[in-house]
């Protein structure tokens, strides 16, 4: 190959690492594993590979819109945390017209395959993006921010049995507001890390208004509720001892998650993506042995 082509190569391979770190694409581990779960339940086992691969890419397109989201509307606030002075999206290697080429393509994307999905789906697409755009902004003004992010990511179950089912089933909003719930919490556990800067730049969180001891209790009120609700969605759902076990793995993983964070604020990186992510694992994992 010459060495014309292979610069080529690795200046693909340097925008889409870029994009890559933009987005955070591995912490897509969060949201994938519950729109599976809720597929899989409301098709009583597998529900073949076209959903499949429409909802890898539901899930995908939706997430790199509200990451872009995030991070242009941001800019002003990251270049000034020593936390996130380093993003592509601060430090140039990735324009404000990339992004927003990136935002428009992953919402256009986004629309299309919840056309080709059914037509609840596509009839909630635009509505969806609104509420996943809506997390940056809520954060100016109201640190209710935090659960505008659990929607987010509570929307992903409510999507996969929408795909399968074409409708929206009481069990499966059991799962999303366990979710939400889920996700709030650890987002308060992570928030604290720019507890400080929040004060300081007027952003709105629940760490910066109660401080860390109140926000702590908070977050294991938020994660008690996300167990009971998904106790409710398994009840609910008619799902038998392995979906329990399930919901008993993320109560254990939960109550490890805070006292890391509890034990040693250092540890917050691992307890959100460590932690969190082998819950959404392993859940979705028992949930196939379930429905199997």
């Amino acid at each position: 190959m010459r060495s014309e082509e292979l610069g080529k190569v690795g200046s693909v391979k340097k925008v889409l690492s870029d994009f890559s770190e933009l987005v955070m694409f591995k912490h897509s581990v969060f949201s994938l594993p519950f729109i599976f779960i809720a597929m899989l339940v409301a098709a009583e086992g597998w529900f073949g590979w076209r959903l499949l691969l429409l909802g890898a890419l539901a899930a995908v397109s939706a997430r790199n819109f509200a990451m872009g989201v995030n991070r242009y509307l941001d800019r002003d606030v990251d270049i000034l945390n020593p936390r996130t002075k380093d993003r592509p999206s601060v430090d140039g290697r990735v324009s404000n017209a990339q992004m927003l080429g990136f935002i428009a393509l992953n919402a256009i994307a986004f629309v299309v395959v919840a056309y080709f999905v059914n037509t609840l789906a596509f009839q909630l697409s635009l509505p969806i993006l609104a509420v996943l755009g809506a997390y940056t902004l809520f954060k100016r003004f109201s640190a209710l921010a935090h659960l505008i992010l659990g929607v987010s990511l509570g929307l992903a179950p409510i999507a996969g049995v929408v795909a399968v089912s074409g409708e929206i089933t009481l069990w499966s909003l059991y799962l999303a507001i366990g979710v939400m719930f889920w996700v709030a919490g650890f987002d308060l556990l992570y928030s604290l890390q720019d507890m400080e800067f929040d004060k300081a730049n007027n952003l709105h969180s629940i760490p910066s208004k109660f401080g860390a001891q109140k926000t702590m209790w908070i977050a294991r009120s938020f994660h008690i509720l996300a167990v009971g609700f998904w106790v409710a969605f398994v009840a609910e759902a008619g799902l038998g001892l392995w979906a329990q076990i399930a919901v008993l793995f993320s109560a254990i993983m939960l109550t490890y998650e805070h006292y890391l964070v509890n034990k040693d604020f250092t540890k917050i990186d691992k307890a959100f993506f460590t932690v969190n992510g082998y819950l959404g694992f392993v859940f979705i994992i028992l949930i196939i042995m379930e429905v199997a």
